[in-house]
């Protein structure tokens, strides 16, 4: 591209002069033999660009720290179990008891409260591990860029809980301090993680195109429904190892509940995203006390 600058100097015919395209290279102001002129034009000639340096892609695990972190407790808690002799394939209900699983006359007569926490990172078995870490790492790199690392983990620890409560209400168990069902698992948490991306996949903001949108937002309510049909037939065919629906409903709602304050704000400024989203942590964190502090009157007042 080439740059012109013309210098008159009073009347007609005066002096003109232009700047072509390769135009000589000319000494700097101060430099000895050199014209005013030309220490001028200097000035004018286009200076080389500095190369940027080479930018280092992110390794994948820093786009979701929280979902890997989430995925290696899991891990861990289930090899610390098999270490500890608990087996591989069929763990026995006294020893999934032993490592925090849920269990209604526990919750409610022994108020072991922290067992609805616990139970999201005990799993029955080496199978049951690996679907619900693979639902959870899908799940997860999917969700975490929309609601961040802190939302990531706040909505895993509170849809389980939220799951785990709707199970222990449903099964409680309690008459005699017997009864109920052992119940353990992600999958409640990964419920819920799916009822949240169902809200936030509305979002109007999203820098996405919107069949992209559309065609993920579909694929997840999929999974729900299918997972749904999965856990009713075990129920139905009263297989040996039965998946609690209870606790995958309790996590979809509790995940549809985390998500709806933060819709239409996800991709809004980030002030506002960010305090949307510790409305939606505290109000989530509200509403499950509230609603433990229900069961707990509802199976107990009378004792």
């Amino acid at each position: 591209m080439s740059e012109s600058w013309q210098n008159h100097t009073g009347g007609n015919g005066g002096p003109f002069r232009a700047a072509h395209a390769e135009p000589e290279i000319l000494p700097p102001e101060g430099t000895p033999g050199a014209s005013e002129e030309a220490q001028q034009a200097y000035y004018y000639q286009p200076q080389p660009q500095q190369p940027m340096p080479p930018q280092r892609s992110k390794p994948r695990w820093a786009y979701a720290p929280a979902t890997y972190i989430l995925v290696g407790i899991n891990c861990l808690v289930f090899l610390l179990m098999v270490f500890g002799g608990v087996s591989v394939v069929a763990p026995t209900p006294e020893q999934l008891l032993n490592w925090g699983a849920d269990y209604g006359p526990y919750v409610l007569v022994l108020d072991q409260w922290w067992r609805l926490l616990t139970a999201t990172f005990v799993h029955v078995g080496i199978i049951h591990l690996a679907t619900n870490m693979w639902c959870l790492w899908n799940l997860g790199l999917l969700g975490e860029p929309l609601i961040g690392p802190f939302g990531m983990l706040a909505a895993y620890v509170l849809t389980g809980i939220g799951g785990n409560l709707l199970s222990t209400a449903i099964h409680p168990g309690v008459p005699g301090g017997s009864g109920g069902i052992v119940g353990a698992g992600a999958s409640g948490a990964v419920f819920g993680l799916a009822g949240a991306l169902i809200v936030l996949l509305k979002s109007p903001l999203l820098p996405l195109p919107k069949m992209e949108v559309q065609r993920l937002r579909k694929s997840v309510i999929w999974f729900a429904v299918l997972n749904f049909v999965i856990g009713a037939g075990t129920w139905i065919a009263r297989t040996s190892l039965q998946i609690d629906n209870m606790a995958h409903l309790g996590g979809f709602l509790s995940g549809l509940a985390f998500a709806v304050p933060l819709v239409p704000r996800i991709g809004a400024r980030r002030e506002v995203f960010l305090r949307r989203r510790w409305f939606a942590v505290l109000g989530m964190s509200f509403l499950l006390l509230l609603l433990a502090f229900g069961v707990h009157s509802f199976y107990m007042g009378g004792r």
